[in-house]
């Protein structure tokens, strides 16, 4: 895809809707061949998909190996809104908590007081991270109203030529 066409799919309010969100599914191989897919924690910053981990998290061995990624974020009510986005993976690995990792998490309900306690249990366990940052490279955007998966759009357009044969 052109990097207008990503831009484009990116700033439709939905897919703004979706990348405001929190939580994505990042898929990836892992060193064994097979695929995986995990939940984690996101934060979009206007051109990139920022995720953090921990330092010996399974998922860097192969992402190092292979950073060929692709996310999903989706909503749970139906129809769903769908956002997919591939890229690569490129891994910075930082001092401390990243600002990104901290607002991620930012959107969980927690009282003022709750909110300092995960804070400083969060302290407590990381004197580091690795940052996930993807830059998209293709991008679709499936709201089950104006734009449909592309199979299902093949199979419309299937049984529109026979109804009008």
């Amino acid at each position: 895809m052109r990097p207008d066409e990503i831009a484009e799919v990116l700033n439709h309010p939905t897919s703004q809707q979706l990348l405001a969100r929190d939580i994505t599914r990042l898929a990836y191989t892992a060193t064994d061949g097979t695929p995986r897919v995990v939940p984690i924690g996101f934060v979009w910053n206007g051109t990139e998909i920022v995720m953090c981990t921990a330092t010996n998290a399974p998922k860097l061995p192969a992402l190092r190996h292979n950073p060929a990624v692709a996310l999903t974020i989706d909503t749970e009510v139906h129809p769903p809104l769908i956002l997919l986005i591939r890229g690569r993976a490129e891994l910075d690995v930082v001092d401390g908590i990243p600002d990104e990792y901290m607002q991620a998490n930012g959107t969980y309900q927690m009282t003022p007081e709750q909110r300092v306690e995960w804070e400083a249990e969060v302290r407590s366990i990381y004197d580091g991270m690795v940052r996930v940052v993807v830059t998209p490279t293709w991008a679709n955007l499936i709201d089950f109203e104006t734009t449909l998966p592309s199979a299902v759009e093949e199979l419309m357009r299937r049984r529109d030529e026979r109804q009008r044969a």
